[in-house]
This record gives C-alpha cells, sequence and structure tokens, in this order.
C-alpha cells in the first residue's frame, strides 16, 4: 500500500517535492495546501509543472488536510518570516497523529543548544500524543553538512578539521525575502540584512555545528562567526529584481566550532549574482555552483558535489536534493519511534525505494 501523504507548501523546495510524490509509486498523494490565494483550485500536477491531472486540488486550509487521516505529511512553508507560525503548524499536525517530514524552520535540525526547551517540548509532547514522529532537513543545514561529512570521515584513521562549503551563483534563485530580506543582496555594503546581525549566523548554522559535533562525539567550546560584503561592479537584473551598481553583489561566510582554540567544524558560503566578483574567494567545481567538504586527517580529502538536473539549473538541483532527501525519509520517519528525530535518529541512508519508478514493470 502507498503511504499516504498531505503536502504543504509549493515554493521552491515544496514545488519539486510535490513532483516526487506525484511520480513516487511509494506514496499516493491526498492533499495539497497553499497560501496563495491564486493557486487555491488548481490541480497539483500544474503547481508541480508535471504534465498530469492528479485530480488534487490545492486548498488553503490546513485543518481540512488534517481531517484527510494521512500518513504523513511533508511540510515546505516558508519559516523565515513566520517562524512561530510554522512551529504551531508542526505541532497541530503532529497532535492530530501525521507523521511529518520538513524543511523548516530550519534551526530545527539540530535546535539543542539554540532553542529553549519551551519551544522544543511542545514538538516533542505532541509526536508522543500523537505517536508519530518529526524531522527536519534540507541542503545546508541539511545533507551538505551532516550526512555527507560522517560518510567521507568514517574512512579517516583521524580528523582534524572538518569543512564543508557552498559555492555558487544565486543570480537564477527565485527567492525574493531570502535574497533581500535575508542575505542582503541590493543593499548598500554595511547595511547589514537579517543573516548578518550579531548571532544569526549562528542560529542559522550553528545547528548544523552541534549536530555535527554530537555526532563525533565532542562538545564545542564556542562558535565564531566572519562575514564579507563584496559591491556589484555593473548594475544587474536577476531573477528577483534589480540589483544597483554598488550594492551588494556577493557575500563570503564563515561559521566555526571551536575546541581547545582550533575550529575543529567550519560551514563556509561563497554567494554571487555573477562571475568574476571576488575571485579569491572559493570557486565552484562546476559552472554555476558546487558544494564541498574538505577534512584534514589521515587520510585527507577535497570533495565536490555536482548537483546537475533535467529539468533546471544548479540552483534548481541543488533544492532538488534537499526535496529528495525529505521525501525519501518518510518511510522511516514513519517507522521510528515517536518523538523529535534528527538525522542521528534515522537510519544512515534513507534511500530505500529511489528506483521503484525505474524499475516497475
Amino acid at each position: 500500500m502507498p503511504i499516504r501523504v498531505v503536502h504543504v507548501a509549493t515554493g521552491n523546495v515544496g514545488r519539486i517535492a510535490l513532483s516526487q510524490l506525484i511520480e513516487d509509486p511509494r506514496f499516493e498523494l491526498v492533499g495539497l495546501v497553499v497560501s496563495d490565494p491564486d493557486k487555491v483550485g488548481e490541480d497539483a500536477g500544474t503547481l508541480a509543472r508535471l504534465d498530469v491531472v492528479t485530480g488534487i486540488t490545492a486548498i488553503d486550509d490546513l485543518d481540512a488536510a488534517i481531517a484527510l487521516d494521512p500518513d504523513c505529511a511533508v511540510y515546505c512553508a516558508l519559516a523565515e518570516t513566520r517562524f512561530f507560525e510554522s512551529l504551531a503548524d508542526l505541532q497541530k499536525l503532529l497532535a492530530a497523529g501525521i507523521n511529518v517530514v520538513s524543511t523548516s524552520p530550519a534551526t530545527l535540525v539540530y535546535p539543542y543548544g539554540l532553542l529553549p526547551d519551551s519551544m522544543i517540548d511542545p514538538l516533542e509532547d505532541a509526536c508522543h500524543a500523537g505517536s508519530v514522529s518529526l524531522f527536519v532537513t534540507g541542503v545546508d543545514p541539511g545533507w551538505a553538512n551532516d550526512l555527507l561529512p560522517f560518510a567521507i570521515a568514517s574512512t579517516c584513521q583521524k580528523v582534524e578539521q572538518v569543512r564543508c562549503s557552498e559555492i555558487a551563483d544565486y543570480a537564477t534563485y527565485d527567492g525574493a525575502p531570502v535574497m533581500f530580506d535575508v542575505m542582503g543582496f541590493g543593499k548598500e555594503i554595511g547595511d547589514l540584512p537579517m543573516l548578518f546581525q550579531p548571532g544569526m549566523l549562528t542560529a542559522a548554522w550553528g545547528v548544523s555545528l552541534r549536530l555535527m559535533a554530537k555526532g563525533f562525539g565532542f562538545e564545542l567550546d564556542e562558535i565564531v562567526e566572519r562575514f564579507e560584503q563584496e559591491p556589484a561592479p555593473e548594475a544587474l537584473d536577476i531573477a528577483v529584481g534589480h540589483i544597483e551598481k554598488g550594492t551588494v553583489a556577493a557575500v563570503h561566510f564563515e561559521i566555526a566550532g571551536v575546541v581547545n582554540g582550533k575550529e575543529v567544524l567550519v560551514i563556509e558560503h561563497t554567494t554571487r549574482i555573477m562571475e568574476g566578483i571576488r575571485p579569491d574567494w572559493p570557486q565552484p567545481a562546476q559552472e554555476g555552483g558546487s558544494y564541498r567538504v574538505e577534512i584534514v586527517g589521515e587520510p585527507s580529502y577535497v570533495v565536490d558535489i555536482c548537483p546537475t538536473s533535467a529539468r533546471g539549473d544548479h540552483n534548481y538541483a541543488a533544492i532538488a536534493t534537499a526535496a529528495g532527501r525529505l521525501v525519501n525519509a518518510i518511510p522511516d520517519v514513519i517507522a521510528a519511534d515517536p518523538g523529535f528525530k534528527t538525522m542521528l535518529d534515522l537510519p544512515f541512508g534513507t534511500a530505500r525505494g529511489v528506483f521503484a519508478t525505474t524499475l516497475a514493470g
């Protein structure tokens, strides 16, 4: 029997996750929730940009979706601008006895040491009340700085430092709130956006640093953060709008976990909206963007990950990895004991069944 799934949100990640839920025979899409009034009443196939009619039309009522009694909900609503509302949504789904896999809020990738118990305990209590589980993941924070470094480091005799990097051109990234409000593209140099306010980098990626430390078996003494902004050498038009000459067109930042005065875990981001800006900053392994894991140890590694897709460019491919990781985790999340789960609590691989469509027939 396919797993009955309700899907929430059809933004950048949600649309791609929805396409897998429609195409993957392991799942039966039974409901779709959207927040955009223009999407209400549209068929799920249309919103997933697939040439199919599913018969499942979008609604804007989470309670009505809960009433469909699904086995799992795939929650991809943007939480950067509605953090507490998203927590309430998750709690409602869990308390109703619905397992949840989610991309947001990203702080729930590993909230311990960041969020107070007063925010974590209601989710844990809802899981046990509904006898279900919650798992939150993504790319970065997500598999690029938890699953991947653990897999590579498991072949080392010793490790001195792990560095996880995203190096990407975001000119085609279609997410205005993230680009303008969170990352500050198009702002004046020195006009710090949400991401570069004190403590925000730690709040966003400290979850991954603490999760890695937990998985490697130690605790961090502190987390340090640093960032740079670089201006546009000329006016630019990108997917989310116009960027004036002299305003922010590239950012570089690092968040480092420190033990005994040594930076042992580092997450680094280099984000541009045109090639050629700051050539001294890290360069991707493929045109457009890539991920990189560097391990100093015995042996040492530099591993470049270059996602591509038949359905879009490097930004689409990167987002698709988050959607795939999320949807493929559904069977293991359902099978898990009730409670809040991190990747440390689930089977190391959550890919059983991904060949299902290829092998069918």
